[in-house]
């Protein structure tokens, strides 16, 4: 190779470089990913103590690494490196089988865990109603046939297993409901959400667990609202190669009136939301997305009332409670603060649910409020 040729590569390479600093510099930023689903990081600002600390460059390097031209392309890159070279996942997400992204999960702290039983313990002591308590497993542990041999993630099985022994709560067999259809598309392949069908096979175990009937499938009719679903593991992994997921429904709205609180005050809200379906995060269909509190209210006047302490799993469990609640009260430790116990004297509710997926609840920081 020639030294003007070397030369020659040396002056495209800084040219390249320079060309990006400096079309990154004029860009406009943006305050969102909409391909990543996530805030994009804002300029650091410069003090004495972040300069010292080391913080200030930490965060300038983030701010560049987002705002950088043709970030998107770059994402991908990375991920297709990363699969070429041999590796099995990105961004603790894996490559799968089946075309199937699936989030890594991480042994939790058995000490954090029975902390917060304990908040779920003093719940049922602090309640005047019957508690239920259901941890709903992951792809991870339900698919664990479409991960890539050797692949490391946490025995979901065993550990709930052995929190349901340790509550006195009346617990909720998800796990079995989900094994059994383990060969069915329970779950999102670029998700990590359980699907409509799953959420059914979900709300079949609460209703065996508290005595109600179940609700048959083929009752209903499946409707596809979307096929063109991409969801938060597709936008961690970097990947994008993979065809997208469907949404389908169930059951219909009809007859339902739904109160949303996405900003403490009621206003009105619907079981689907069909503006969501535009956006990328079209799992915020259902219920219209994350909110402090929201409550539906059927024609089943003489079922029973029940609260969820939930996460965004029972965003898509809901349409199925209304088969068999008159009332459905769903509430967001994330974001709601309020006395669970008062709430249940002041609404007279009837039975209080509290419902996560394992990984969410290994990692939820807001459980105490249980036991106010």
């Amino acid at each position: 190779m020639s030294k003007k040729f070397n030369v020659f590569l040396s002056a495209l390479f800084c040219a390249f470089i320079g060309g990006v600093c400096v079309i990154s510099l004029l860009l406009p930023d943006k305050d969102f990913s909409p391909l990543e689903n996530r805030y994009l990081k804002k300029p650091p600002k410069l003090t004495g103590e972040s300069l010292s600390n080391g913080k200030f460059m930490e965060a300038a390097e983030d701010y560049v690494s987002d705002h950088i031209v043709g970030r998107d392309f770059w994402v991908a890159a990375k991920a297709w490196s990363e699969r070429l070279s041999g590796k099995k996942e990105n961004n603790g997400v894996y490559f799968g089988k089946q075309d199937t992204l699936i989030n890594r999960v991480d042994e939790p702290d058995p000490a954090e865990l029975d902390k917060k039983m304990g908040y779920v313990d003093a719940l049922v002591g602090n309640a005047s109603v019957p508690v239920y308590f259901g941890l709903i497993p992951s792809a991870a542990e339900i698919w664990r046939d479409r991960l890539p041999a050797g692949a490391p993630t946490a025995d979901e099985e065993a550990i709930i297993d052995k929190l349901y022994f340790s509550t006195g709560a009346s617990t909720i067999d998800l796990y079995g409901a989900l094994e059994a259809h383990s060969g069915e598309d329970i779950y999102y392949r670029t998700d990590h959400h359980w699907t409509s069908l799953g959420a059914f096979y979900g709300a079949n175990a609460v209703f065996e667990a508290m005595g109600l009937e179940p609700i048959r499938l083929e009752d209903y009719t499946k409707t596809t609202v979307s096929d063109q679903f991409y969801g938060t593991s597709f936008s961690t992994s970097g990947v994008r190669w993979l065809p997208p997921d469907s949404i389908d429904t169930y059951v219909p709205d009809d007859g339902v009136k739904v109160t949303s609180y996405f900003n403490g005050s009621p206003e009105e809200g619907s079981l689907y939301v069909d503006s969501k379906l535009e956006v990328k995060d079209k799992y915020a269909y259902f219920l219209g997305g994350n909110q402090p509190l929201c409550v539906i209210e059927t024609e089943r006047t003489g079922a029973p009332k029940v609260l969820v302490i939930r996460d965004s799993y029972s965003d898509s469990l809901a349409p199925f409670l209304t088969e068999r609640f008159s009332e459905i009260h769903l509430f967001d430790l994330r974001y709601n603060l309020s006395s669970v116990s008062k709430y249940v004297e002041e609404h007279g509710i009837d039975a209080v649910i509290v419902l996560y997926s394992f990984p969410n609840f290994a990692s939820d920081e807001n459980l105490a409020l249980l036991s106010r």
